[in-house]
């Protein structure tokens, strides 16, 4: 798994956008296996990944639709296992019917935070390559934030033969991370493992230590105050 970490605008976004070839590189290229990813079959690549994004939107059909989209002959069994351990099953058997219920435009709206368990589920039935996630909930309420954690947390542990590209906001999932990457104003400020970044008392070493020092659980990434103290200016 590998963790990309970094303040609001420093490049995550754009680099995750670049992996899913929704736009190729001006200049220089993305290497799949030490081959350029512009030279894939762009079909058979969407084919292989999954993405879980932190704004994820359905499209009009069943919520079964929505889960086994873009695969075929997926049995009820499957189906069901993915939204357990994506923690959708309960409020997806609440609604009246169940599975086969209407979602998006025409049908039942969804929370956030539900919308996302259902995209965690899509990703744990096709059980991709390759998985881009997006861990941030802070948009969420208190309860769909634990749920959507643990869903998060589960398709982590279940994708042991998938790379995961995540980007990364709570120190415990950083931390188990095989390589962290601190991106900043469009470009690689460091990378290496925890232990690694921590023994050079770069920029990730001081993030981990204010987080530390005030006890959250997640990284807050303010590059315009880091600027700051660098230079030894007031805040």
């Amino acid at each position: 798994m590998t963790a990309l970490v970094g303040h609001s605008g420093g490049g995550k976004s754009t680099l995750v956008h670049l992996l899913l070839r929704l736009y190729d590189p001006q200049e220089g290229e993305v290497l799949l296996d030490d081959t350029p990813l512009q030279s894939v079959d762009l079909h058979w690549y969407h084919n292989n990944v999954a993405v879980v994004a932190q704004d994820t939107q359905l499209f009009n059909g069943t919520v079964a639709d929505n889960i086994q989209y873009g695969l075929q002959n997926v049995r009820v069994e499957d189906l069901h296992t993915a939204a357990k351990e994506a923690n959708a099953y309960d409020f997806i058997m609440d609604f009246p019917e169940q599975f086969d219920t209407l979602v998006g435009e025409n049908g039942v709206r969804l929370s956030g935070g539900q919308r996302q368990r259902i995209a965690i589920a899509r990703a744990l039935l096709r059980k991709p390559k390759i998985l881009f996630l997006d861990e941030a909930t802070s948009a969420l309420d208190a309860e769909s934030e634990v749920l959507v954690q643990a869903a998060l947390d589960s398709l982590v542990e279940h994708m042991q033969h998938c790379t995961v590209i995540i980007i990364a906001h709570r120190l415990s999932t950083i931390r188990k991370a095989h390589r962290i990457v601190v991106v900043g104003d469009g470009a690689v400020a460091e990378e290496g493992t925890h232990d690694e970044l921590l023994s050079r008392n770069g920029v990730y070493a001081r993030l981990i230590a204010h987080q530390l020092q005030t006890g959250g659980k997640t990284l807050e990434f303010d590059g315009e105050k880091e600027d700051k103290e660098e230079k030894g200016e007031d805040e």
